[in-house]
């Protein structure tokens, strides 16, 4: 018989806080899953790493899916792309962020979750 494992974000095993947003989190297959809210007006220099730690970029790779809302990303090298609804995106490591206009950000994350925080 097959070891199956089923989670929920909707029951998150854990939840991570901060000003203008969160990410609810599942633990599975060895990773982690999240599901992260940002409200206009979050960055994650000023609102995340606080709560994570960390230098002056995050430094978590990140696979996502974008389903509501628009981030702008700032890479350490001083490159920059735009995430919209419905964007499937690898973020490496040595990354700003914050969501762009009026509308909150829906982004679940598939890889730059793994760890507890």
């Amino acid at each position: 018989m097959a070891n199956q494992q089923v989670g929920s974000l909707d029951a998150p095993n854990q939840v991570l806080n901060m000003e203008y947003g969160k990410i609810d989190i599942v633990h599975i297959a060895g990773g982690g899953v999240g599901r992260a809210t940002f409200q206009p007006g979050w960055t994650w220099s000023k609102h995340e790493k606080p709560v994570v730690g960390g230098g002056e970029y995050c430094e978590a790779p990140h696979f996502v899916y974008l389903a509501a809302g628009q981030l702008h990303i700032v890479m350490a090298d001083g490159s920059e792309f735009d995430l919209k609804e419905g964007d499937i995106a690898t973020i490496p490591a040595g990354h700003d962020g914050w969501v762009v206009g009026d509308k909150p950000v829906t982004m679940l994350d598939f890889s730059g979750v793994a760890k507890p925080f």
